[in-house]
Protein backbone atom coordinates (compact mmCIF):
# COMPACT_ATOMS: atom_id res chain seq x y z
CA UNK A 1 0.00 0.00 0.00
CA UNK A 2 1.10 3.37 -1.16
CA UNK A 3 2.26 5.87 1.67
CA UNK A 4 0.40 8.74 1.94
CA UNK A 5 2.90 12.25 0.73
CA UNK A 6 2.13 16.06 1.77
CA UNK A 7 2.30 16.13 -2.40
CA UNK A 8 -1.16 13.62 -1.98
CA UNK A 9 -2.98 15.60 0.40
CA UNK A 10 -1.97 19.09 -1.50
CA UNK A 11 -3.68 17.32 -4.97
CA UNK A 12 -7.09 16.18 -3.38
CA UNK A 13 -7.84 19.75 -1.38
CA UNK A 14 -6.36 21.75 -4.71
CA UNK A 15 -3.81 23.50 -2.58
CA UNK A 16 0.44 23.49 -2.30
CA UNK A 17 2.79 21.41 -0.94
CA UNK A 18 3.95 24.28 1.08
CA UNK A 19 0.75 25.07 2.57
CA UNK A 20 0.68 21.62 3.77
CA UNK A 21 3.62 21.43 5.07
CA UNK A 22 3.38 24.84 7.12
CA UNK A 23 0.07 23.35 8.97
CA UNK A 24 1.35 19.78 9.54
CA UNK A 25 4.47 20.79 11.17
CA UNK A 26 2.76 23.69 13.19
CA UNK A 27 3.49 27.11 11.40
CA UNK A 28 0.01 27.46 9.92
CA UNK A 29 -0.52 30.80 12.18
CA UNK A 30 2.82 32.54 11.83
CA UNK A 31 2.40 31.98 8.16
CA UNK A 32 -1.02 33.61 7.81
CA UNK A 33 -3.33 30.36 7.22
CA UNK A 34 -6.47 30.74 8.65
CA UNK A 35 -7.77 28.67 11.15
CA UNK A 36 -10.61 27.00 8.89
CA UNK A 37 -7.77 25.88 6.23
CA UNK A 38 -5.75 24.07 8.61
CA UNK A 39 -8.81 22.23 10.27
CA UNK A 40 -9.30 20.90 6.63
CA UNK A 41 -5.91 19.76 6.27
CA UNK A 42 -5.38 18.03 9.22
CA UNK A 43 -8.47 16.11 8.17
CA UNK A 44 -7.74 15.43 5.25
CA UNK A 45 -4.49 14.02 6.80
CA UNK A 46 -6.14 12.38 9.51
CA UNK A 47 -8.54 10.82 6.73
CA UNK A 48 -5.81 9.92 4.22
CA UNK A 49 -4.18 7.92 7.40
CA UNK A 50 -1.18 10.45 6.38
CA UNK A 51 2.33 9.52 8.86
CA UNK A 52 4.80 11.87 8.78
CA UNK A 53 8.55 11.02 7.85
CA UNK A 54 10.60 11.62 10.50
CA UNK A 55 13.81 11.09 9.08
CA UNK A 56 12.88 13.12 6.29
CA UNK A 57 11.71 15.95 9.04
CA UNK A 58 14.97 15.21 11.27
CA UNK A 59 17.38 15.86 8.14
CA UNK A 60 15.13 18.95 7.89
CA UNK A 61 15.04 20.33 11.73
CA UNK A 62 18.39 19.01 12.20
CA UNK A 63 16.85 16.48 15.05
CA UNK A 64 15.20 13.51 14.79
CA UNK A 65 14.40 13.44 18.23
CA UNK A 66 15.42 9.67 18.42
CA UNK A 67 18.32 8.15 20.55
CA UNK A 68 19.95 4.83 20.40
CA UNK A 69 20.42 2.76 23.14
CA UNK A 70 23.33 -0.18 22.76
CA UNK A 71 23.60 -2.50 25.34
CA UNK A 72 25.86 -5.97 26.04
CA UNK A 73 23.11 -8.10 26.71
CA UNK A 74 19.70 -7.38 26.76
CA UNK A 75 18.71 -11.09 28.04
CA UNK A 76 20.83 -9.51 31.61
CA UNK A 77 17.92 -8.32 34.18
CA UNK A 78 20.35 -5.51 34.69
CA UNK A 79 20.07 -4.04 30.95
CA UNK A 80 16.25 -5.33 30.61
CA UNK A 81 15.97 -2.93 33.80
CA UNK A 82 18.36 0.02 32.79
CA UNK A 83 16.51 -0.22 29.29
CA UNK A 84 13.24 0.59 30.66
CA UNK A 85 14.53 3.12 32.65
CA UNK A 86 15.97 5.02 29.78
CA UNK A 87 12.91 4.72 27.67
CA UNK A 88 10.93 6.45 30.44
CA UNK A 89 12.72 9.29 30.75
CA UNK A 90 13.72 9.68 27.04
CA UNK A 91 9.69 10.08 26.80
CA UNK A 92 9.61 12.67 29.23
CA UNK A 93 11.56 14.92 27.30
CA UNK A 94 9.27 13.85 24.26
CA UNK A 95 12.46 11.29 22.35
CA UNK A 96 11.92 8.09 21.06
CA UNK A 97 14.13 5.29 21.77
CA UNK A 98 15.43 2.46 19.47
CA UNK A 99 17.52 -0.02 21.47
CA UNK A 100 19.89 -2.94 20.48
CA UNK A 101 21.72 -5.63 21.67
CA UNK A 102 25.09 -6.63 20.66
CA UNK A 103 25.81 -9.96 23.00
CA UNK A 104 29.07 -8.86 23.97
CA UNK A 105 30.03 -9.34 20.20
CA UNK A 106 32.88 -5.86 19.49
CA UNK A 107 32.11 -6.45 15.46
CA UNK A 108 28.24 -6.79 16.24
CA UNK A 109 28.33 -3.28 18.45
CA UNK A 110 30.30 -1.41 15.40
CA UNK A 111 27.47 -2.28 13.49
CA UNK A 112 25.01 -1.53 15.40
CA UNK A 113 26.14 2.22 16.11
CA UNK A 114 26.62 2.37 12.60
CA UNK A 115 23.17 1.21 11.57
CA UNK A 116 21.81 3.81 14.71
CA UNK A 117 23.73 7.22 13.15
CA UNK A 118 22.62 5.82 9.61
CA UNK A 119 19.50 6.37 10.77
CA UNK A 120 19.60 9.94 11.73
CA UNK A 121 19.51 9.17 16.18
CA UNK A 122 21.01 12.38 17.52
CA UNK A 123 23.26 10.34 20.43
CA UNK A 124 23.50 7.34 21.44
CA UNK A 125 23.68 5.56 25.32
CA UNK A 126 26.19 2.21 24.78
CA UNK A 127 27.40 -0.20 27.19
CA UNK A 128 30.57 -1.21 25.35
CA UNK A 129 32.03 -4.51 24.70
CA UNK A 130 35.42 -2.64 23.47
CA UNK A 131 38.57 -2.97 24.41
CA UNK A 132 40.04 -0.60 21.64
CA UNK A 133 38.93 2.71 22.22
CA UNK A 134 39.17 3.73 18.25
CA UNK A 135 35.88 3.75 17.76
CA UNK A 136 34.61 6.36 20.98
CA UNK A 137 37.36 8.36 19.69
CA UNK A 138 36.10 8.67 15.71
CA UNK A 139 33.15 9.39 17.27
CA UNK A 140 34.51 12.38 19.77
CA UNK A 141 36.58 14.17 16.85
CA UNK A 142 32.89 14.12 15.10
CA UNK A 143 31.25 15.83 17.71
CA UNK A 144 28.95 12.50 17.82
CA UNK A 145 26.90 12.99 20.96
CA UNK A 146 27.26 9.44 22.96
CA UNK A 147 27.38 8.57 26.91
CA UNK A 148 28.84 5.19 28.16
CA UNK A 149 27.05 3.10 30.48
CA UNK A 150 27.91 0.58 33.12
CA UNK A 151 31.62 -0.07 31.28
CA UNK A 152 34.22 2.89 31.04
CA UNK A 153 37.31 3.04 28.64
CA UNK A 154 39.89 4.07 31.42
CA UNK A 155 42.36 5.52 28.13
CA UNK A 156 39.89 7.57 26.98
CA UNK A 157 37.90 10.12 28.67
CA UNK A 158 34.02 10.15 27.82
CA UNK A 159 30.66 10.86 29.06
CA UNK A 160 29.93 8.21 31.91
CA UNK A 161 27.33 7.17 33.97
CA UNK A 162 27.91 4.01 35.86
CA UNK A 163 28.89 2.85 39.83
CA UNK A 164 31.51 2.14 42.09
CA UNK A 165 32.26 -1.25 41.10
CA UNK A 166 35.58 -1.40 43.48
CA UNK A 167 33.58 -0.54 46.41
CA UNK A 168 30.93 -2.87 45.65
CA UNK A 169 33.32 -5.46 44.62
CA UNK A 170 35.03 -4.79 48.49
CA UNK A 171 31.80 -4.71 50.45
CA UNK A 172 30.50 -8.35 49.19
CA UNK A 173 33.88 -9.46 50.05
CA UNK A 174 34.25 -8.11 53.11
CA UNK A 175 30.70 -8.94 54.55
CA UNK A 176 31.83 -12.41 53.45
CA UNK A 177 35.09 -12.23 55.47
CA UNK A 178 32.76 -10.80 58.74
CA UNK A 179 30.91 -13.73 58.61
CA UNK A 180 33.98 -16.06 59.25
CA UNK A 181 34.53 -17.00 56.07
CA UNK A 182 37.99 -16.99 54.52
CA UNK A 183 38.13 -19.51 51.61
CA UNK A 184 36.42 -17.06 49.79
CA UNK A 185 36.28 -18.07 45.98
CA UNK A 186 35.43 -15.51 42.79
CA UNK A 187 33.30 -16.44 40.21
CA UNK A 188 34.13 -13.29 36.79
CA UNK A 189 32.44 -13.38 33.66
CA UNK A 190 34.63 -12.76 30.26
CA UNK A 191 35.22 -10.55 28.42
CA UNK A 192 37.57 -9.90 31.26
CA UNK A 193 39.12 -6.47 30.04
CA UNK A 194 35.56 -4.71 31.09
CA UNK A 195 36.06 -2.02 33.70
CA UNK A 196 33.48 -3.66 35.72
CA UNK A 197 35.00 -7.06 35.91
CA UNK A 198 38.36 -5.74 36.44
CA UNK A 199 37.38 -3.23 39.57
CA UNK A 200 34.84 -5.58 40.87
CA UNK A 201 38.43 -8.12 41.37
CA UNK A 202 39.94 -5.37 42.12
CA UNK A 203 37.40 -5.11 45.24
CA UNK A 204 37.71 -8.54 46.21
CA UNK A 205 41.57 -8.96 46.24
CA UNK A 206 41.76 -5.50 48.45
CA UNK A 207 39.18 -6.85 50.99
CA UNK A 208 40.92 -9.82 51.45
CA UNK A 209 44.55 -7.89 51.58
CA UNK A 210 43.20 -5.54 53.86
CA UNK A 211 41.86 -8.93 56.25
CA UNK A 212 45.15 -10.57 56.35
CA UNK A 213 44.08 -13.61 53.82
CA UNK A 214 45.84 -14.53 50.85
CA UNK A 215 44.75 -14.03 47.77
CA UNK A 216 44.80 -17.36 46.20
CA UNK A 217 44.34 -17.42 42.65
CA UNK A 218 43.30 -20.69 42.25
CA UNK A 219 40.31 -19.35 43.89
CA UNK A 220 39.34 -17.23 41.05
CA UNK A 221 37.63 -18.38 38.06
CA UNK A 222 36.53 -17.00 34.68
CA UNK A 223 33.15 -18.18 32.95
CA UNK A 224 32.88 -17.45 29.45
CA UNK A 225 29.61 -15.27 29.07
CA UNK A 226 27.99 -17.79 25.65
CA UNK A 227 27.83 -21.15 27.85
CA UNK A 228 27.14 -20.18 31.56
CA UNK A 229 25.43 -22.88 33.15
CA UNK A 230 28.45 -25.25 31.84
CA UNK A 231 31.40 -23.33 32.79
CA UNK A 232 29.92 -22.82 36.49
CA UNK A 233 29.09 -26.36 37.09
CA UNK A 234 32.87 -26.75 36.20
CA UNK A 235 34.28 -24.08 38.00
CA UNK A 236 31.98 -24.89 40.98
CA UNK A 237 32.82 -29.05 41.22
CA UNK A 238 36.66 -27.62 40.97
CA UNK A 239 35.99 -25.04 43.55
CA UNK A 240 34.04 -27.48 45.69
CA UNK A 241 36.08 -30.16 45.89
CA UNK A 242 39.82 -30.58 47.90
CA UNK A 243 42.31 -29.39 47.65
CA UNK A 244 40.77 -26.21 47.25
CA UNK A 245 37.29 -26.36 48.93
CA UNK A 246 35.91 -23.14 49.20
CA UNK A 247 33.39 -22.13 52.03
CA UNK A 248 32.35 -19.25 49.89
CA UNK A 249 31.69 -17.54 46.72
CA UNK A 250 31.38 -14.03 45.27
CA UNK A 251 29.70 -14.07 41.94
CA UNK A 252 30.47 -10.65 39.39
CA UNK A 253 27.21 -11.08 37.49
CA UNK A 254 23.61 -11.90 38.45
CA UNK A 255 23.10 -14.43 35.46
CA UNK A 256 26.16 -16.33 36.42
CA UNK A 257 24.72 -16.51 40.56
CA UNK A 258 21.37 -17.93 39.23
CA UNK A 259 23.73 -20.74 37.42
CA UNK A 260 25.53 -21.04 40.65
CA UNK A 261 21.75 -21.65 42.33
CA UNK A 262 20.73 -23.99 39.55
CA UNK A 263 23.68 -26.13 40.27
CA UNK A 264 24.04 -26.14 43.95
CA UNK A 265 20.42 -26.88 44.01
CA UNK A 266 21.41 -30.21 41.68
CA UNK A 267 23.65 -31.25 43.53
CA UNK A 268 21.89 -30.45 46.89
CA UNK A 269 24.36 -28.34 48.02
CA UNK A 270 23.08 -26.31 50.86
CA UNK A 271 23.42 -22.40 50.95
CA UNK A 272 24.96 -20.70 53.42
CA UNK A 273 25.39 -24.08 55.23
CA UNK A 274 27.80 -25.71 52.91
CA UNK A 275 28.44 -22.69 50.55
CA UNK A 276 27.84 -18.77 51.56
CA UNK A 277 27.05 -16.87 48.60
CA UNK A 278 27.29 -12.83 47.47
CA UNK A 279 25.96 -11.64 43.74
CA UNK A 280 26.95 -8.28 42.44
CA UNK A 281 23.44 -7.24 40.61
CA UNK A 282 20.36 -7.08 42.76
CA UNK A 283 17.42 -8.87 41.29
CA UNK A 284 13.84 -9.30 42.28
CA UNK A 285 14.47 -13.47 42.07
CA UNK A 286 17.16 -12.93 44.95
CA UNK A 287 14.52 -11.50 47.19
CA UNK A 288 12.26 -14.65 46.73
CA UNK A 289 14.45 -17.33 45.90
CA UNK A 290 15.00 -19.98 49.03
CA UNK A 291 17.58 -18.87 50.89
CA UNK A 292 17.36 -15.33 49.93
CA UNK A 293 20.89 -14.16 48.56
CA UNK A 294 22.74 -11.04 49.73
CA UNK A 295 23.78 -8.47 46.88
CA UNK A 296 24.98 -5.76 45.99
CA UNK A 297 22.48 -3.24 44.75
CA UNK A 298 22.89 -0.96 41.77
CA UNK A 299 20.70 2.30 41.57
CA UNK A 300 19.48 1.22 38.22
CA UNK A 301 16.56 4.02 37.82
CA UNK A 302 19.39 7.11 38.45
CA UNK A 303 21.89 5.44 35.87
CA UNK A 304 19.42 5.81 33.38
CA UNK A 305 18.52 9.23 33.82
CA UNK A 306 21.83 10.76 34.70
CA UNK A 307 22.64 8.93 31.05
CA UNK A 308 19.39 10.20 29.31
CA UNK A 309 20.51 13.81 30.99
CA UNK A 310 23.63 13.91 29.79
CA UNK A 311 22.73 12.92 26.38
CA UNK A 312 20.85 15.78 26.04
CA UNK A 313 22.89 18.24 27.53
CA UNK A 314 25.39 17.00 24.77
CA UNK A 315 22.87 16.96 21.87
CA UNK A 316 21.42 20.33 23.18
CA UNK A 317 25.67 21.97 23.90
CA UNK A 318 24.92 22.52 27.14
CA UNK A 319 26.53 21.30 30.20
CA UNK A 320 30.59 20.35 30.57
CA UNK A 321 31.91 17.74 28.27
CA UNK A 322 33.14 14.36 29.30
CA UNK A 323 31.11 14.47 32.54
CA UNK A 324 31.75 11.15 34.86
CA UNK A 325 28.57 10.20 37.07
CA UNK A 326 29.97 7.43 39.51
CA UNK A 327 26.56 6.10 42.38
CA UNK A 328 27.23 4.99 45.32
CA UNK A 329 26.57 0.68 45.66
CA UNK A 330 24.75 -0.95 48.48
CA UNK A 331 24.96 -4.10 50.02
CA UNK A 332 21.61 -5.61 50.65
CA UNK A 333 22.32 -8.29 53.63
CA UNK A 334 20.03 -11.64 53.07
CA UNK A 335 20.15 -15.35 54.17
CA UNK A 336 22.62 -16.90 52.06
CA UNK A 337 25.58 -15.08 52.98
CA UNK A 338 26.00 -17.11 55.96
CA UNK A 339 26.96 -15.65 59.89
CA UNK A 340 28.72 -16.78 62.32
CA UNK A 341 28.52 -16.47 66.08
CA UNK A 342 31.04 -17.53 69.36
CA UNK A 343 29.10 -19.64 72.21
CA UNK A 344 31.67 -21.63 74.61
CA UNK A 345 34.34 -21.10 72.40
CA UNK A 346 32.97 -22.87 69.91
CA UNK A 347 31.80 -21.73 66.36
CA UNK A 348 28.92 -21.92 65.47
CA UNK A 349 26.93 -20.67 61.73
CA UNK A 350 23.41 -19.21 62.43
CA UNK A 351 21.24 -17.83 59.70
CA UNK A 352 20.06 -14.25 59.30
CA UNK A 353 16.40 -13.58 58.21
Amino acid sequence: MKKTSLSDIATSLGVSKTLVSFVLNGHGNKNGISDKTQKIVLDKANELNYRPNHIARGLRLGKSHTIGLVVADISNKFYAKIAKSIEEVASKHNYNLIFCSSDEDPEKEIELINMLKERQVDGMIISTSQKNVSLFSKLKKENYPFVLIDRKLPKLSTNFAGVDNFSGGYDATEQLIKNGFKKIGLLKISPVHLSTIKDRELGYRKALKNNGIRVNNKFIKTIVCSDIRQQVRDALRELMQPPLKIDALFSVNNNVTIACMEYLNEMNIRIPQDLALVSFDDIDLFRFSYPTITAIAQPVEKIGEESVNMLLDEINGIGRKNRQVILPTKLIERRSCGIFAKENGIKNRIIKL
